[in-house]
């Protein structure tokens, strides 16, 4: 790739660092509306079923089931238009993308088992349940002696 291009695709990145998510996860995306002169923030909730691309030209697939329809909706990461990404739950897939989720159009046939594993974003330091707890002290032993 040419040098100066991707020097100006650098520059327009956003979002830098790790992608909070992957797939199989369940997200929450803030999406900025604009209506008229008005902006507000409205939350779209669904499940990754893709992820393509890296960098500045990463895009990810959510998938939500909306009044018993399945929606999709495809995002850039780096676009302007999302204020934020929230993962709300881990969870455990074995395959890249989840396009056998469009045959299950009720959320309980939909269901990925979660993941025990807790991940944690590289910006903050976030404590695990691995941690080290300290040890209360213990009684002393007292031996009984015969007399």
């Amino acid at each position: 790739m040419n040098l100066t291009i991707k020097k100006i695709e650098d520059a327009q990145i956003i979002r830098k660092g790790v992608v909070p998510f992957r797939v199989g996860d369940t997200v929450k995306v803030s999406l900025k509306i604009k209506e008229g002169e008005k902006e507000r923030i409205q939350i779209y909730e669904g499940l990754v079923t893709a992820i393509q691309g890296s960098g500045s030209k990463m895009k990810f697939t959510v998938r939500k089931i909306s009044y018993g329809v399945g929606v999709e909706k495809t995002f850039y990461y780096q676009s302007p238009m999302i204020k934020e990404v929230k993962t709300t739950r881990s969870g455990k897939v074995r395959r890249a993308k989840l396009f056998y989720l469009r045959g299950k159009l009720n959320k309980k046939d939909a269901r990925i088992q979660e993941s025990k594993k807790i991940r944690t974003p590289s910006e903050g330091a976030v404590e695990t349940a691995h941690t080290a707890v300290p040890v209360a002290e213990v009684a002393p032993v007292v031996e009984e002696t015969k007399a």
